[in-house]
């Protein structure tokens, strides 16, 4: 197998810590995010006063502010640096945040949450047992998953010669506020997904391809145009048992 010179340097998937602050800007008032992730994230939540909840994966913070505003008692991690940074500007010094890496084992006790927020994070991971695992050990019995994923149909739509129901590794361009970024993604189908929740200790509650939030035909008239919803993302509400 070739290697790479030690003098050149190895591209970092996923780097938010190159984009975070163009990431984070874009997605103030994106359609994908502003008008779609976030406030189905946030219904499926539903009345969060006094629950504990961790964000995994909570970038700069937007879900975790709307949580806490809610009265949620908020802990949040991400794994890029730069992403902690701007989300303890928005949330404050005195926000429970950390750098932290949901491949990684997690820093906090068993039972310490009521729910898991996990927005746009497993998808980048080929194997989800680990961390669905480390969510499941951190959760109370009863405790709630709340996840959003690339709905699986997407990646048969742009590629319609590949094998859907293989697990593959794939990338995409983007523009975030002016910032081109690749991110690189794990395709599995929705069998998949569904056998690694029961895997690990989880029933599947809730299943959602949601409406854009409103005002969203308003500013997105082209994208929306003849359109009741869009596919983009799917989600899930998950019951540790």
């Amino acid at each position: 197998m070739p290697t790479v010179p030690e003098n050149v340097a190895v591209p970092v998937e996923n780097d938010y810590d190159s984009f975070a602050e163009a990431y984070a800007a874009e997605n103030e008032t994106s359609l994908n995010n502003a008008y779609y992730t976030q406030p189905a994230i946030v219904d499926l939540a539903g009345d969060v006063a006094g629950r504990r909840i961790l964000d995994a994966g909570c970038g700069a913070g937007p879900i975790f502010a709307e949580l806490r505003d809610r009265g949620a008692i908020m802990t949040g991690f991400d794994s890029s640096a730069k992403m902690v940074e701007l989300a303890r500007k928005r949330l404050g010094d005195d926000a429970a945040l950390r750098v932290a890496d949901i491949g990684d084992p997690l820093p906090f006790p068993d039972g310490e949450f009521d729910d898991v927020i996990s927005a746009l994070v497993l998808h980048y991971l080929e194997d989800w047992s680990a961390p669905l695992a480390e969510i499941r050990r951190v959760l109370k019995p009863g405790g709630r998953l709340i996840m959003a994923v690339n709905h699986p149909v997407i990646f048969k739509l742009l590629y319609p010669d590949a094998d859907y129901f293989a697990t593959v590794k794939w990338s995409d361009e983007y523009n975030f506020n002016g910032r081109q970024a690749v991110l690189t993604f794990w395709h599995r189908p929705l069998h998949a997904m569904t056998d690694a929740f029961t895997a690990a200790g989880f029933r599947t509650a809730v299943v959602s391809e949601p409406y854009p939030a409103p005002g969203a035909r308003e500013r997105f008239p082209d994208e929306l145009a003849g359109k009741t919803a869009f596919l983009s993302f799917l989600f899930f509400v998950l019951e540790a048992v």
